[in-house]
Order: C-alpha cells, then sequence, then structure tokens
C-alpha cells in the first residue's frame, strides 16, 4: 500500500480515507483494533477504483456495512476496510421499493410503513444494513429477507469485470441461492451494491401496529441495552439455542467482559470492555458445553474479521 495515499488523494484530502482507524465505534460489539486503511466511498466509480487497487496489490479488503453481526480481531485488520454508509438511496415504483446496500434496515422498514407498502415488518428491529441483510438472509419471527427480494445488483470483484464498460451484475431472486442465514454473497465473489423489494399494499396503521408488536417483543426478549452483535448462534433443527445454554447452566456466564446475556441465552454481550479474545473463548466455551450436554454442535452465526 505504499503509494495508495497517492492514488487516492482526493479521498484523503476530503477525510474520505483514514489509516490505522479503530474499528469498534463501527461495530455494535463495540469492540475492534485498528484497519491499515479505512476508506468510505461516497460514488460507484470510487468503490470500483478501491477494489481494483485491492486486487492489482493482492491487498486483503472487507466490505463494511452497519457493523452488526460481526466480531473484529483485536489487532484490527490488514488491509482496506470499505465503508458503504455512504449508499443510502431509498426509491419507490409502484409496489417495488429500491434500497441500497448502506440503507439501514430500520429506516428501510420506516420508509415503507409510511408508503402503506408491507413484507418489512419482521425486519423493523434487525440491526444493520440492506447489504448485511442480503449477505446474511436476515430474518426474524418466521420472516426472511428471501421472502421479499426480487432482484439485487452487484458487482464480480475480478479484475476483469471491474475494468470492463458494464462491471454490475444483476441478480434475480432465484439467483441469490437464499437458505438460512446464508446466499450467494456468501459463496462467490459478490459484493452487493443494492436490492428491490417486492411489497404489498397495505393500511399504514396496521404495518406500524405490527412493527411495534415485534417491537414489543425485542425489547422484552433482548438485551437491547448492551453491545452485542445480536443472535451468535444458528438454530439447530428441532431445537431452540437460548434454551439449550440456559439448560447447561450459563445464563450469565462470563469470560473477561463478555458474558451470555441474562436476559437472553443466544446473546453475548459486552459489558463493557470485552475484548474478541473474550467473545471467542465464551462461543467455544459455549458450544463445548452445549455439545457435552445435548450432543448439539452449535453453529455461529457471527462472522469474524482480522487476525486471530
Amino acid at each position: 500500500m505504499k503509494y495508495i495515499k497517492e492514488v487516492f488523494a482526493h479521498m484523503v484530502e476530503s477525510g474520505k480515507m483514514r489509516f490505522n482507524e479503530i474499528l469498534a465505534p463501527y461495530t455494535s460489539f463495540h469492540i475492534g483494533g485498528p484497519a491499515d486503511v479505512f476508506a468510505m466511498p461516497d460514488t460507484q466509480k470510487e468503490l470500483i477504483d478501491l477494489l481494483i487497487y485491492a486486487i492489482k496489490h493482492d491487498i486483503k479488503y472487507f466490505i463494511l456495512g452497519k457493523g452488526t453481526n460481526l466480531l473484529v480481531s483485536d489487532r484490527g485488520f490488514r488491509g482496506i476496510v470499505i465503508s458503504m454508509e455512504a449508499f443510502r438511496k431509498i426509491t419507490r415504483d409502484e409496489n417495488f421499493v429500491s434500497a441500497f446496500a448502506g440503507v439501514e434496515l430500520k429506516k428501510l422498514c420506516e420508509f415503507t410503513q409510511q408508503e402503506g407498502l408491507a413484507g418489512l415488518e419482521f425486519a423493523c428491529g434487525i440491526p444493520g444494513s440492506v447489504g448485511g441483510a442480503v449477505f446474511m438472509n436476515a430474518g426474524a419471527y418466521d420472516g426472511e429477507i428471501a421472502n421479499v427480494l426480487y432482484c439485487s445488483k452487484c458487482l464480480i470483484a475480478d479484475l476483469e469485470n471491474l475494468q470492463s464498460s458494464n462491471p454490475i451484475l444483476h441478480l434475480r431472486a432465484h439467483e441469490h441461492d437464499f437458505s438460512y442465514r446464508m446466499s450467494a454473497f456468501q459463496k462467490r465473489s459478490l459484493i452487493h451494491l443494492s436490492s428491490v423489494f417486492k411489497l404489498k399494499e397495505d393500511d399504514p396503521s396496521q404495518i406500524i401496529a405490527r412493527m411495534n408488536e415485534y417491537d414489543n417483543q425485542r425489547q422484552s426478549k433482548q438485551p437491547l441495552d448492551l453491545p452485542s452483535a445480536g443472535s451468535v448462534f444458528k438454530r439447530p433443527q428441532g431445537y431452540f439455542t437460548g434454551k439449550l445454554i440456559d439448560e447447561c447452566g450459563l445464563r450469565g456466564y462470563r469470560i473477561g467482559d463478555a458474558a451470555i446475556s441474562s436476559k437472553h441465552c443466544g446473546f453475548i454481550v459486552n459489558l463493557g470492555n470485552a475484548t474478541a479474545q473474550d467473545v471467542l473463548s465464551l462461543i467455544q466455551y459455549v458450544q463445548d458445553t452445549v455439545y457435552r450436554k445435548f450432543g448439539v454442535r452449535l453453529q455461529t452465526e457471527l462472522r469474524t474479521v482480522g487476525e486471530f
């Protein structure tokens, strides 16, 4: 990255490129060391130029949304972290709503409610961005992104495509290869730009009522007052994760400042100064304990980034 300051001088001067930026403030866990380069493109061209630079120079890169469902190493990230924060446009065309990768899910749900379009109520309390939600096929309360997604625009992260005259790939719904907390974005070198959601007209007052009901359930059952990355473990078929952990006597169990939430055992919370290693050690302990007692191996939803 010897010449990155010269190549992207305009981004450095405007504050859209920073160096040795601590990542903890950009994650919902409030955990994470420094990134060598932290870039905040606000145009598609800047994004593509950053990707071309990284690939040409064999530099690792990571696409960052709202930093939820994410555990960043205490040692940070050796490479370029690319924030999609500036990509936040939302538009409507009849019953179809288009949202860019950086749009906060909560904002998208508020927009569709005000427009009298139903279908995304389940997502109203899911933290994170549209890009992350599509990447993970986020879901809650028997709903998931796969049920309402119509199509997406993305980039194939290879030089031939990025340097072509038309680098954007259009994915139809079935081409996302959705399954439980999984999509084509995790299996292929695809970078999400925007998605279109197919919704249904409904009374805005009915939509907000359903959103409020889900929100009340979250408030009563989830530890929203402490930093976390949401539900840490995938739900094993035939079991409830929180119940398994609770029945192992692990409610409130802690390693360092990382603790199993006393409110919801499927969550790990940061009690103040938890490190990434605290969280990883706690995850391993939970997995081993549950396996010994029930013979069930819990798999994580949490993504890890950086040097571990």
